[in-house]
């Protein structure tokens, strides 16, 4: 069985290939972080418009690329949310519009679970249950995931994304977007001398804070953000801040679970930092550790379809049958089935 995956959920216009014979057939994906550049953010009516020029094109494409008919696919799974509802709603539009005409399933995929199951892209080894580590511009959580459609949010976080905070710490800098990407690679360059706080580290929930780090970076930068040495040193003192928190958090979470598999998904799992951090923690009390490839980090169709083509094979999925809406907020553990 063929499931073609849709993303649109933000910034990303991505199609995918998967099937349940023969793996990952191919994925396309184009990122429109040079359109919204200039802005210094994802301007959503911007998105919605790109997603919508790019889309039909980058599937002919795909389909050209991996010798794929449209008769080939038996069925389409799409991002329903969460995300900007303008850009969901055109890959939704897409996807139930071939379902109808194809006389396709049509399955409405929660973008977080994607990210929870993209490791097994690469991973066929990974076994449930594991906790997760989910990581992004948008999202912090910890996740037990007892099988597919069985999550529990051990923690959350209660104001900005590690993601966002990273972004936005970058944006003081005078770095460019996205911000990210471009501290880490200025943390590489300094020393982790400053002293910044560890918001909620040893609070006795999995959640997590880090408005507070971000307020504390603002002052650093204030006071000492005059030079390229003292910024490099800023970023390292605050990627070192941040990574210690989720690194504690999430070996927290493991002792209590008693579980010895972690996934760290989503954009931030891509920091080499935090990679490294987890890594050391992770040999050192014997817990097996699962990243996807940097390709899967951010967002992709590939999980999306891997996701459905899941949910399809258990019996789970809750295909549109032509009518279908986005969910722009769509809490993770409400799609438990």
């Amino acid at each position: 069985m063929i499931t073609l995956g849709i993303e649109t959920s933000c910034d990303e216009t991505a199609v995918a290939l998967y099937s349940g014979e023969q793996g990952l057939i191919g994925h396309d994906i184009h990122s429109q972080v040079a359109l919204h550049a200039q802005y210094g953010g994802v301007v959503p009516e911007l998105a919605s418009r790109d997603h919508i020029k790019l889309l039909l094109p980058l599937l002919s494409k795909l389909l050209r690329e991996t010798n794929t008919k449209i008769p080939d696919i038996d069925c389409i799974a799409y991002t329903k949310g969460p995300g900007l509802a303008g850009a969901l709603l055109v890959g939704a539009s897409l996807a139930n519009s071939l379902s109808i005409s194809m006389q396709i399933p049509c399955i409405g995929i929660h973008h977080l679970e994607g990210h929870l199951l993209s490791p097994f892209l690469s991973h066929s080894s990974l076994e449930m249950p594991f906790v997760a580590l989910l990581v992004s511009g948008g999202h912090t959580q910890l996740v037990q995931v007892n099988e597919v459609g069985s999550y529990r949010i051990l923690g959350d976080t209660l104001d900005d994304a590690a993601g966002e905070a990273f972004d936005k710490t970058a944006k003081l800098l005078g770095l460019n977007y996205p911000g990210g990407a471009e501290l880490s690679l200025l943390a590489e360059h300094g020393i982790p001398k400053y002293d910044l706080p560890r918001p909620m580290l040893n609070h006795k929930t999995l959640n997590f804070s880090f408005s507070g780090l971000k307020t504390a970076a603002l002052l650093l930068t204030k006071k000492h953000g005059d030079s390229e040495k003292n910024n490099a040193d800023i970023a390292a003192s605050f990627q070192k801040a941040i990574t210690d928190v989720l690194t504690r958090k999430t070996f927290r979470a493991l002792d209590q679970t008693g579980i010895k598999s972690l996934v760290v998904a989503g954009g931030v799992s891509a920091n080499n930092h935090l990679r490294h951090q987890i890594n050391l923690i992770a040999k050192r009390k014997n817990i097996k550790v699962h990243f996807p490839p940097l390709e899967f980090c951010t967002d992709n169709a590939a999980m999306i379809a891997y996701a459905g083509y899941r949910r399809w094979a258990n019996g789970s999925a809750n295909p549109d049958n032509g009518s279908f809406s986005v969910k722009p907020r769509w809490p993770l553990e409400s799609i438990n089935y």
